[in-house]
């Protein structure tokens, strides 16, 4: 069941600066563009499972996350749930402003519990016009996004579902996993079998059946109850694999 919950600002503009600042998709910003961007910026905590916004919302707002873990989809015409793209710490979303559409095509959802900050687009967009270098790296972002998307393409034209789970979990590793040791990773990726399905247009069965392969392959661990928290035994011999298929 999905929850929608209503967020306010609870923090004040001082403790804004500090907690932006050390953001990096922000570090090029002046202190005076800081000061600007956090007394219009909202700050909101929302619990695991609450829908941040919705399709046919109107693309008011550009969202950073402080932390936590943000899911964006869609909803095809036959009604299947499309998994778009996983947002973590110190990442943006919403960023794609640039468009003549006035609402959403996608939702937000929090996989986790989620403290982030939603910037007016107007101001957005303002920082974007007057700092050059904070234009590139926003562009930057909505390039790789694409690029990642492209990707996501090719893989399920050419690559097996075995490959495109393994591509799932070393890209989650390089991207937000904790070093543990010389090799070892550890991940908490807070999906379920089905969304990873979703991710890498599979379904929930074939990912629970690869899931044990690799963990019997010892190339993973995990825990039978705790079974999105995966420790990658070497992100290197995954990459591997993945290079290879």
């Amino acid at each position: 069941m999905h929850i929608t919950i209503k967020y306010q600002d609870m923090m004040n503009n001082s403790l804004k600066v500090i907690a932006l600042r050390e953001m990096r998709i922000l570090k090029t910003l002046t202190p005076a563009q800081l000061e600007t961007l956090a007394a219009e910026a909202i700050f909101g905590k929302v619990a695991k499972n609450a829908v941040i916004y919705n399709i046919g919302s109107p693309m008011d707002y550009v969202y950073l996350v402080e932390k936590g873990s943000v899911k964006l989809g869609m909803v095809a015409s036959c009604g299947k749930t499309l998994t778009k793209e996983l947002v973590y710490d110190n990442e943006v979303f919403g960023e794609n402003i640039f468009t003549s559409e006035l609402v959403t095509k996608e939702y937000a959802e929090a996989m986790t519990e989620v403290k982030f900050y939603k910037i007016p687009v107007g101001v957005f967009q303002s920082l974007i016009v007057e700092n050059n270098v904070f234009a590139t790296s926003i562009m930057n972002i909505i390039v790789t996004k694409l690029q990642n998307l492209e990707e996501r393409l090719q893989n399920f034209v050419f690559r097996k579902a075995k490959e495109r789970i393994v591509d799932f979990i070393f890209r989650t590793g390089t991207r937000k996993g904790v070093k543990i040791g010389i090799n070892e990773c550890l991940i908490d990726h807070g999906m379920s079998h089905r969304e990873i399905a979703y991710l890498t247009d599979t379904s929930r069965q074939t990912v629970a059946r690869i899931l044990n392969e690799l963990k019997k392959e010892n190339f993973i661990h995990y825990g039978s109850r705790k079974s999105s928290k995966i420790l990658i035994r070497d992100l290197n011999t995954l990459q591997n694999y993945v290079m290879v298929g």
